[in-house]
């Protein structure tokens, strides 16, 4: 009840796509947070999971996964298809993305992190969902290219491994620091035949990209 009443609230705040609405209906964002975070799960608000890492806002959340529906005219089934995501965290943006594309593949950087998404998503039984211990900057090649690309946390370019690796259709969102002293806005990267278009989009806070493993 608690959950509905969150995305009832996402709803009256703009969230309209049927397929995001559902997979938040369907995920408890409270299986995904520390215990003593239990309560606020619902709250429209980020919440720490260690690390000096967040579980974003369902808002936010909510819009990067209307953002990637919205371009969905290239791909088939009415899915998200191949999906990227840079940053597993604790697993609750993968296990939403799992409920509306055809296979996740899902790269953290941080051990620990790795270990408890794992942890986490292992009660769904997902066989379409491929966690990777790595550097998100690379993206993940063996398996490219990506119909589409969502990233939870944000530098001051995309770095090129990610252009790379979308597909002819596929479309990217991601935090992004334009420049010049700029905040973070959501970047759209839509991949054309003939070759890439950008557009900017709200401001948002996410943590800082870093390369490496840790």
């Amino acid at each position: 009840l608690v959950r509905q009443r969150m995305v009832e609230r996402l709803a009256r705040g703009g969230l309209r796509e049927p397929a995001v609405v559902q997979a938040m209906h369907q995920v408890p964002r409270h299986a995904f947070v520390d215990p003593a975070l239990v309560q606020q799960a619902y709250e429209d608000t980020a919440l720490p999971i260690g690390h000096g890492q967040t579980i974003s806002k369902p808002s936010v959340v909510g819009r990067m996964l209307e953002l990637l529906h919205a371009g969905l005219q290239a791909r088939s089934a009415g899915t998200l298809g191949r999906v990227l995501e840079i940053g597993t965290g604790c697993g609750y943006q993968t296990a939403l993305l799992a409920q509306m594309s055809r296979q996740v593949v899902s790269i953290e950087r941080i051990g620990a992190l790795f270990d408890k998404a794992r942890e986490h998503l292992s009660a769904w039984r997902l066989d379409h969902v491929r966690l990777v211990l790595g550097d998100g900057m690379l993206g993940h090649a063996p398996l490219a290219p990506y119909d589409t690309i969502v990233a939870a946390a944000g530098g001051d370019a995309l770095p090129p491994a990610w252009l790379d690796q979308l597909a002819v259709g596929g479309r990217l969102v991601a935090p992004l620091a334009p420049g010049a002293g700029r905040g973070q806005v959501l970047v759209v990267i839509d991949r054309h035949a003939h070759g890439l278009v950008r557009t900017e989009h709200e401001a948002v806070h996410f943590v800082p990209l870093r390369s490496g493993t840790a």
